[in-house]
């Protein structure tokens, strides 16, 4: 038996030794194992966007087995009594095949669909939680550009994915795909000729959705993770702030055997969790649809949530902007919500990094998050698009939200149209002096410490409530925060009276920093701080709370005199 338990662990050290001499694979594994990660949940949303990822790859060979990405067009005889007769693409009738003849070929369906929502949601939030935190400061900024590739990926991944059934419900994707791109002036037509190779639907687009969907986006994405990997490992983990936390080090457990054990076990939550979710919740039922027929447009036709906004964007926009000039039809109410909104707000997000670089001029490395309430403008620009997105998700329902609610279309869009414009405003006013107030809070808390709902009265009858004092982790956390201030624009002319280069240029990026960093609360410092616990009157207080130096102090209570509280400001107040 001790033969047998010696042999496994012999033949093991054997192979890695083997493997090392001729690829020097140990060090890098040794190096590799020793990296030091931090230890917070919201760490795990990346995770859960990869362990998704492999699902989708796992259950999509599977599927892979079974489709039949033709629209050569067939008559259908099989289980669903229903569809029996009907004439369809092959790749309809392979769908309706896996889900009802091909052993556990619905769950597969189900589960690589709920996958894909999941692996787009997970991204997003991801994405949200690096934006807020300011995780995509130098040196991250390339990284966030590879993680904003991804998540376009994703979209073209979900999209190509979901009109490959050839239902109903997809080839109404596909009609507004083709007139969107149709919607390009002078090669519109063009461009959709060869998308779909002829007039649409063409007999050409699922077989070319179906290479992309599994050979070209896969293969980008997993080039793009193995990067995004590379480079988090290369720059260390961000942390949150805290005590003993600097941009110099990195406190968390190492990656062997701490975060593989965690990274294994999370791994099978995540595929369990969607396992169940498509065992017991149907999704895409195509059956219910029936094949694609570009005559009907079914009712309450939306796609997947991750792209429901372009379907409110087009819903909101206007018909008067289409017009003909010169015979030729310019459908700006398409090419404008479809193509030119959505490329200037996801170039934006894409270039946010370097545009809070160069208002900031900050040059230094930051491993160390930002608290949201601390980057008022971002956090507020954040929000702001969060809130747009959410009232084009809602646009792209409205027809579901006047059927449920018995109220009128009509009403529903122009209520839309005007929220799209008024509320993202709003709700980056309101985030913004919502953040600036909590970093009130955070001073007063520092200067005076936490309420204690004790009240004191001195001899001469002033009252006054006993604070608490933060601890060193509490003060830390809301102080170790470096401000930023706006770049000052210096004079047009230097002391010789000659006009300096570039002033224009300054001008612009003194406005772009003032936007960033003019309404600003200024961190406690070390002087503020000792001037606030200096007093005398502050000393004797913080004595009476301890149970000592009480002289000239006197408990309140019931029994009290009747001065009214707060009638006199406390020493220690603003």
């Amino acid at each position: 038996m001790s033969q047998q338990t010696t042999a496994a662990p012999r033949a093991a050290a054997a192979t890695a030794d083997y493997l090392d001499q001729r690829t020097g694979v140990g060090k890098a594994v040794k190096e590799f194992a020793r990296k030091i990660f931090p230890d917070h949940w919201s760490f795990l949303i990346g995770e859960i966007a990869l362990y998704s990822f492999i699902v989708l790859l796992l259950t999509g060979i599977f599927l892979t087995l079974f489709f039949v990405p033709s629209m050569e067009l067939v008559e259908y005889e099989g289980p669903l009594a229903a569809m029996n007769g009907v004439e369809m693409s092959k790749a309809f009738e392979s769908t309706l095949h896996l889900s009802f003849e091909v052993t556990g070929g619905l769950l597969m369906r189900q589960i690589h669909h709920w996958a894909a929502l999941i692996f787009m949601a997970s991204i997003v939030t991801h994405m949200m939680r690096v934006f807020f935190t300011g995780a995509f400061r130098k040196p991250r900024e390339i990284n966030w550009v590879v993680g904003f590739t991804l998540m376009i990926l994703g979209l073209a991944a979900g999209f190509s994915g979901y009109s490959l059934p050839d239902d109903v419900l997809s080839g109404n994707g596909l009609r507004i795909t083709d007139g969107v791109v149709k919607s390009i002036p002078i090669i519109g037509s063009y461009m959709s000729y060869f998308l779909f190779g002829g007039e649409f639907p063409g007999v050409h687009i699922i077989p070319r959705l179906f290479t992309v969907h599994i050979l070209l986006i896969p293969a980008l994405i997993l080039a793009l993770i193995g990067l995004h990997l590379f480079l988090v490992v290369l720059h260390k983990h961000t942390q949150f702030p805290g005590s003993g936390r600097t941009d110099r080090n990195v406190v968390g457990y190492p990656l062997f055997p701490v975060y593989v054990a965690k990274a294994g076990g999370f791994f099978f939550v995540v595929f369990g969790l969607l396992a169940l979710m498509g065992a017991t919740m149907t999704i895409n039922p195509v059956w219910n649809y029936g094949p694609y027929d570009p005559s009907p447009v079914s009712a309450g036709a939306q796609p997947d949530w991750y792209m429901l906004f372009l379907e409110g964007a087009l819903r909101l926009t206007p018909g008067f902007l289409e017009f003909t000039v010169a015979g030729f039809t310019i459908s700006l109410n398409v090419l404008i919500p479809a193509m030119i909104v959505p490329g200037l707000l996801f170039t934006a997000l894409a270039l946010f990094p370097f545009i809070e670089a160069y208002a900031t001029g900050d040059k230094r490395e930051h491993h160390v998050l930002d608290r949201p309430r601390n980057a008022p403008v971002r956090t507020a620009s954040g929000v702001s698009i969060l809130t747009a997105f959410m009232v084009l998700v809602l646009a792209g329902s409205n027809d579901l939200i006047a059927t449920h609610f018995a109220l009128s279309i009509n009403d529903i869009t122009w209520v839309f149209r005007i929220l799209l414009f008024v509320l993202p405003a709003i709700t980056f006013w309101a985030t913004k002096r919502i953040a600036m107030g909590l970093q009130r809070k955070d001073r007063e808390l520092v200067l005076h410490g936490h309420e204690s709902a004790k009240i004191v009265r001195f001899a001469h009858g002033e009252y006054v409530e006993i604070h608490q004092p933060l601890d060193t982790h509490e003060r830390w956390l809301r102080v170790q925060h470096t401000p930023e201030r706006p770049i000052p624009l210096l004079p047009a002319e230097d002391a010789n009276g000659v006009a300096r280069k570039g002033v224009r240029k300054d001008a612009l990026r003194s406005r772009v920093s003032s936007f960033f960093f003019e309404d600003r609360i200024e961190p406690v410092t070390p002087a503020e701080l000792a001037a606030a616990h200096d007093h005398e009157e502050h000393a004797a207080i913080e004595g009476a709370d301890g149970g000592a130096g009480t002289a000239g102090l006197v408990e309140a209570g019931p029994a009290s005199s009747g001065t009214a509280l707060g009638g006199t400001k406390a020493p220690h107040d603003d």
